[in-house]
């Protein structure tokens, strides 16, 4: 979603803010802006479009001053344009804001009674018209912030100035995100990490409900009510030269590449593979609470929601356990059945994805346990969650995920064995195997990536067509939705995925010589009947792209391109197996031209319902 950036100290705060910003690119922006305040003047700027249109504007009309917000937003209320987007004005008070407004309608019919006139059609110009509001009511600038938001109903991430009070920044937090960092004599305030990692470490992350004071002389941190709140530093490990592309021509491409370390990474620490186990040091749910789990909903969005469907088999599996698994923005809507023998596992790489977290607190509410798979360090669903367990895939700019998938995937296998150990469906030696077949996939990831110029050929010849449908069975129907979507993400192909058994149902009417069909064909218990299925395709004159494994029959009969991964134990094929597809996708957009690492319309963390 949107991107702030915020600064106070005794720099100029323009080209920080802009840098800020550039590293927020990553979330999706169709407008930018940025308000710098010097000497009690505010001056504005804003332009529809990437950053270089405001760069252009700032080039010749320079903003001054060591106090500024900056935006990059994606629509929400109002289409994009110059007008729409933030900073918003209002008498002296400018607004930066993250979220949805739900109540602005109402509140903005009321300012209007009282004399304010509108300029744009967004929700956040009502929050700089309320704050203006009760500053002429009450004449301070904390005091009225704590009143206008008071009144808001929705989510808001907020970053705000005024000009009767120049020297000080307020940031306020509900339902988005919001990280403050520390600097030696400066402060920063953004939506998410990387905005500041070339500045400090040093970060604090702001709770909902809780609000920031800046100034010249420090921070102050309390509740909307005004109690003053003591809230440690953490300290961020992660590298600035993390999230640059390393010489790869896309950030999607240089995180593809990643994903041997990344795995490894997530493995790292959590085997224990002489006693057939697995350590799960922030799981922080007992043996004999995890005894008691009677039923597990898994629970997440796009992406997220693939690994989840994986995580089905995997835990049912090894562990017995029944699972069900939901996308989050229906969830809480159909009234789910928690109580204190389930467990709800959600799945988010940033952890602020606002249906997954509204998941989370309709789990709670209902008495149930609550883990989390996420990648962001101290984010809102991990802090919570009664556990976590971290990706550790490291910053993750492109839009369309990989990295985080996989990893993802590698989690889900972590907990699924943890659980089978626990409740005893699992034997040491058994888990020992996986465990062992656990360690061999970084290098198996990398021995995949070996395909790259094959898989180049391959997009190559179907750059051109219109429609895509993508097969497996299993534990790979999944894996065929995740490959439809990373085409659609970035290629704008249209793609769908398909159990291959449910082909008959339907989609077999849309085969023919123009119709490529990927099928996802590993050497398991499903592959003659997924072979039956390539057969029928061919059948047609559809043209298919088949994924195989080293150990299985020859598919070059079946297919007119065979793509084959390494052998593993089935319950990891599912990494091995994605990973042609991503390159797939990413090489066919690449061909197209689109833009692969920040495609239109989608944003990286959607932090709106």
């Amino acid at each position: 979603m949107c991107g702030i950036v915020g600064y106070i100290g005794f720099q100029e705060a323009t080209p920080i803010i802009l840098e800020g910003l550039r590293r927020l690119e990553y979330r999706g922006y169709d407008s930018a802006g940025i308000a710098t305040l010097d000497g009690g003047k505010i001056e504005i700027h804003r332009a529809k479009g990437k950053l270089a249109n405001l760069e252009k504007i700032l080039q010749d009309h320079p903003a001054i001053g060591q106090c500024g917000i900056g935006h990059t937003r994606w629509a929400t209320h109002g289409k994009p344009s110059e007008i729409n987007a933030h900073p918003h004005y209002a008498g002296g008070i400018v607004v930066v804001h993250n979220g949805i407004i739900e109540n602005y309608l109402p509140l903005k019919e009321r300012l209007r009674g009282q004399g304010h006139n509108f300029s744009s059609e967004t929700d956040t110009e009502v929050i700089a018209h309320l704050i203006l509001q009760h500053y002429k009511e009450c004449g301070d600038f904390e005091t009225a912030v704590r009143r206008g938001l008071s009144e808001v109903r929705g989510a808001y991430g907020v970053a705000i100035l005024c000009e009767q009070e120049p020297g000080k920044l307020i940031a306020a937090k509900l339902g988005s995100p919001l990280v403050l960092g520390q600097g030696k004599g400066e402060f920063f305030v953004a939506s998410d990490i990387p905005a500041m990692l070339s500045h400090t470490r040093e970060m604090i992350f702001l709770e909902d409900g809780e609000m920031a004071v800046f100034t010249a002389s420090g921070m102050e941190i309390s509740t909307l009510a005004g109690e003053k709140l003591q809230k440690p530093t953490k300290t961020i490990t992660w590298s600035p030269l993390m999230a640059e592309k390393g010489g790869y021509k896309h950030f999607m491409l240089k995180e593809i590449y990643e994903q041997p370390r990344a795995i490894a990474d997530t493995l790292a620490g959590r085997i224990l593979e002489e006693e057939g186990d697995i350590y799960l040091e922030d799981l922080r749910l007992s043996d004999a609470e995890l005894q008691q789990i009677e039923k597990i909903y898994v629970v997440a969005c796009g992406t997220s929601w693939h690994a989840g469907l994986v995580g089905k088999f995997l835990i049912e599996k090894l562990a017995r356990i029944p699972v069900e698994v939901d996308i989050a923005s229906e969830f809480r809507y159909r009234d789910p059945l928690v109580h204190d023998r389930v467990l709800t596992v959600l799945i988010s790489q940033s952890g602020e994805t606002a249906d997954t977290l509204a998941a989370l607190r309709e789990a709670r509410g209902k008495n149930g346990k609550v883990v989390a798979i996420c990648n962001v360090v101290e984010s809102s669903i991990a802090r919570e969650s009664d556990g976590v367990i971290y990706t550790h895939a490291g910053p993750e700019i492109g839009v369309a995920s990989t990295k985080a998938f996989t990893t993802q995937l590698v989690a889900l296998n972590l907990l699924a064995l943890r659980l089978g150990r626990v409740v005893g469906s699992l034997s040491a030696e058994t888990c020992r195997s996986l465990v062992k077949a656990l360690t061999t996939l970084p290098r198996k990831v990398e021995d995949t990536l070996e395909l790259d110029g094959a898989i180049q050929t391959v997009a190559q010849t179907f750059m051109g067509a219109r429609d895509f449908l993508y097969l497996g069975r299993g534990n790979q129907y999944p894996i065929a939705l995740e490959g439809a979507l990373k085409l659609k993400e970035i290629s704008y192909i249209h793609a769908e995925g398909y159990p291959a058994g449910e082909m008959k149902h339907g989609p077999i009417a849309l085969i023919d010589e123009n119709l490529p069909v990927v099928v996802v064909a590993p050497h398991n218990d499903t592959f003659e009947k997924v072979v039956s299925n390539m057969e029928e395709v061919r059948a047609r004159s559809g043209r298919i792209i088949a994924i195989g494994t080293a150990s299985g029959p020859d598919l070059a009969g079946a297919a007119d391109f065979v793509l084959t991964v390494p052998d593993i134990d089935d319950e990891l094929l599912p990494v091995l197996t994605s990973v042609p597809l991503q390159l797939l996708a990413y090489h066919i957009a690449v061909l197209k031209g689109t833009d692969v690492d920040q495609p239109r319309n989608l944003a990286k963390s959607v932090t709106v319902e």
